[in-house]
């Protein structure tokens, strides 16, 4: 194994759990795009003079989302100010805004906490817009509408967005170490073995792989369905994370970190930052960072393969139900409070109509909230094969990011001391990865038992 100064672990912050309000300008339009083929138009004589302004956390989709706004203004509806805030403040500026303070117009809702938001009334609820504009959300993937559909049928954001996994790689690491590329084939294991042999057959500040524990949806999280166990099942009453089929599947996980880059040092640097330095050859990521990869400075040595899978039974092909990719979506929202309501309500729509996501996708802004645009999302990136990202939705099966009512009860501390960490930061220690699975299966059940109450 590799000797070399491990840096000191730094841990990600917590997001804050919190419930979002945000005032806006003054005046209002009753003009909306429409779910259905054509995006709708405004009604301009009903258009507001007042901005508006959306908040939202990923520069790389900034300048995309502003060109798709500004066709919402030409229309005769207010201007619109797209802004970024880092995802720390984004969700703490969030919870100021439920004491009082001024907020963006619109934002972008996330899955784990978009329950508790919902519940408490703090999001505009577009149920009737949704209503009087005719909009069709059968249109969107229903797991990602679900997210945002309160269980008295309430719907408070739409869909935005959906995201694959696939596998990320560095051509010219493969070629100094003389390992083959990987392919649609790839099993974890294959994986884990071109890992072992890029770390063993490059300098000592060079690994085969690292992974992010600290994000489960782009890595260990899609170990754990391939192998046939799951984090929470699709009632949301349990766990299999202490199933003889998830301990396999994190035992994989473990045999992985004993070759990859150790987390004290990923904690430090990330695996994005690592691996455009030239320090890691392989990590999994998600599609709304291709644009990352495709505009640094050595994009040329990167490629993409499908994430890989776990053969289960044992007949040497991927089958369907053996390559899993977890997948999740935004949301558009806007504050129940907002001086704006008619205006944050139309373009919301309008984002989410089908003109607006396949424009979203053909600018390599994310993949569309709406099936069959996700080619648009693929050719988006001259130069670049991306189709690792869309052909999974062919070859594999996706599943919704699990959740729970209130899901940072239990996200943010399994990932800490007493739980998986433990075991992420000595990998070399089977039985540290099996006991940690028990911990945090008793601590999903925990707060699902409390969430029921």
């Amino acid at each position: 194994m590799k000797m070399k100064k491990v840096m000191a672990l730094a841990l990600a912050g917590v997001m804050a759990l919190s419930i979002a309000a945000c005032g806006g300008g003054s005046g209002a339009s009753t003009s909306s795009g429409s779910g259905s083929a054509d995006a709708g138009s405004a009604d301009a004589g009903s258009a507001s003079s007042g901005a508006l302004t959306i908040n939202i956390w990923d520069a790389n989709q900034q300048a995309g989302i502003q060109e798709i706004c500004n066709d919402w203004t030409a229309l005769g509806n207010p201007e619109v100010k797209v802004e970024v805030i880092d995802w720390d403040n984004y969700w703490t500026l969030l919870e100021a805004g439920a004491s009082g303070g001024q907020l963006a117009d619109v934002f972008w809702m996330h899955s784990d906490y978009a329950q508790i938001y919902m519940e408490n009334d703090i999001l505009l609820d577009l149920t009737d817009y949704i209503a009087k504009d005719g909009v069709d959300m059968s249109i969107y993937y229903p797991d990602i509408a679900a997210i945002y559909t309160r269980s008295d049928g309430k719907i408070f954001a739409l869909p935005k967005d959906h995201d694959t996994i696939a596998l990320l790689y560095n051509k010219a690491l493969f070629d100094q170490a003389g390992v083959a590329y990987p392919t649609d084939e790839w099993t974890y294991q294959d994986m884990y073995e071109a890992a072992k042999a890029i770390t063993e057959g490059t300098p000592d500040d060079v690994y085969g792989y690292a992974l992010n524990t600290s994000n489960d949806q782009d890595g260990w999280y899609n170990y754990i369905y391939s192998y046939g166990g799951n984090v929470v099942n699709t009632e949301k009453t349990d766990t299999a994370l202490d199933s003889a089929e998830s301990k396999a599947a994190m035992e994989q996980v473990r045999l992985m970190l004993t070759v990859a880059t150790p987390q004290a040092i990923v904690a430090e640097s990330g695996t994005d930052s690592l691996f455009q330095s030239g320090k890691v050859a392989m990590i999994t990521q998600g599609s709304w960072m291709i644009n990352s990869f495709y505009t640094a400075e050595n994009s040329k040595d990167y490629a993409w393969a499908e994430i890989p899978y776990f053969d289960r039974n044992g007949d040497g092909a991927c089958q369907k139900d053996e390559r899993w990719t977890c997948y999740n979506g935004l949301g558009w929202a806007a504050a129940a409070n907002t001086a704006n309501p008619d205006a944050a309500a139309s373009l919301i729509e309008y984002l989410c109509s089908k003109d607006a996501q396949i424009k979203q996708a053909q600018l390599g802004v994310t993949m569309a909230g709406i099936p069959g645009i996700s080619e648009d999302f693929a050719n988006a990136f001259e130069g670049m094969d991306v189709s690792a990202f869309t052909k999974v939705e062919e070859n594999g099966t996706l599943y919704a990011r699990p959740g729970t009512r209130n899901s940072g009860k239990w996200q943010t501390p399994m990932k800490q001391a007493g739980y998986f960490l433990d075991a992420w930061q000595a990998p070399e220690n089977p039985q540290a990865m099996s006991d940690a699975c028990d911990k945090v299966a008793k601590l999903i059940r925990d707060c699902i038992a409390e969430e029921q109450q």
